[in-house]
């Protein structure tokens, strides 16, 4: 059984010159590449009333555009009986707090066992919206929260909502290296030139913001707060590394195990022993996508991170602020 959405939308204006399917697909990340196509192909997308199906019509900016299509249920993935750690639920949304080691949505590698396995199975009625619901993504090995829409207007709503920048993300992380102070960094982020698993600051990628603050500081390390205004693949741990302060653990980016002079042994084990990017999604506030109420959750550091920072405050303590 199909699915009708109804999604409208202006084009930006820094969008002059792209192609229409670039544009749709900038606008709503959520839907493949391959499925705006088909919609524009098949007469389900207009621009300033009238329609358009030709994929690389050029846009000025300033367009309002209204699509009207179908989606499948999606069939084709298993609902599994995986526990999930739920925040907060009602008729429309859904907000877990995910653990480490849990992957979100299946794909190469990873065809079953991930978060929106579970979600089929927590909630079936979720196979009738695109992506079981899933609005936004965490890494593998990054922990918090997420939030997961569980019909289509819901998850419309939301997403609109995230490209316009208006959920809140917070993040705690322990970054490699000593930091001075707060900021915002404002590179593009595309994929990586050579590397393909991997992401990097590239002029020709996707916008990207992160603002962070310096939560507490140690010998060489540092506990930092940050929110994301956009929301790329990598995001905060390319820009750290951009910044040559990568996140403790993640050795996709340069996070290797930095012991300063002097530390314990107990310290340096500690050290090489943290085997994820130290990332955890600890506060996420949105309107409700139904019933516009502004709601807030927050989710405590999980134990590795609470134990990483209990060795660096001992060793700060034991070398003072010197790490020479």
């Amino acid at each position: 059984m199909a699915q009708q959405i109804e999604l409208t939308n202006t084009v930006n204006e820094s969008q002059l010159g792209k192609r229409l399917d670039q544009v749709v697909a900038e606008l709503y990340p959520d839907y493949s590449r391959s499925r705006i196509k088909e919609w524009i192909l098949g007469d389900m997308v207009s621009v300033n009333g009238e329609v358009v199906n030709k994929p690389r019509a050029k846009m000025m900016g300033g367009e309002e555009l209204h699509i009207i299509a179908e989606i499948e249920d999606e069939v084709r993935w298993e609902a599994q009986d995986i526990p999930l750690n739920i925040v907060y639920e009602d008729d429309d949304i859904i907000v877990i707090n995910k653990p480490r080691d849990f992957v979100v949505h299946p794909g190469a590698g990873t065809p079953d066992g991930t978060v929106l396995n579970a979600l089929l199975h927590h909630c079936p009625s979720l196979a009738e919206v695109p992506r079981a619901g899933i609005v936004h993504r965490l890494d593998k090995d990054t922990t918090g929260l997420m939030v997961v829409a569980k019909t289509i207007q819901a998850q419309t709503r939301l997403v609109r909502a995230l490209q316009k920048r208006k959920i809140t993300r917070e993040y705690e992380a322990i970054a490699i290296g000593k930091m001075t102070g707060g900021g915002t960094i404002e590179k593009p982020i595309g994929r990586h030139a050579t590397k393909r698993i991997c992401m990097a600051v590239h002029e020709l990628g996707k916008p990207a913001i992160t603002h962070y603050r310096v939560a507490e500081h140690f010998r060489v390390h540092t506990r930092l707060v940050l929110r994301l205004e956009t929301g790329r693949t990598h995001q905060i741990r390319v820009h750290m590394s951009y910044l040559t302060y990568p996140l403790v653990g993640d050795v996709q980016y340069g996070g290797r195990p930095r012991p300063p002079r002097h530390a314990s042994d107990e310290f340096i084990a500690a050290l090489r022993a943290f085997d994820r990017q130290a990332l955890h999604a600890r506060m996420l506030r949105l309107a409700h996508p139904i019933t516009g109420e502004v709601m807030e959750w927050h989710a405590p550091l999980p134990s590795d991170m609470v134990a990483m920072i209990d060795i660096l405050r001992k060793d700060k303590i034991e070398n003072g602020e010197d790490d020479y």
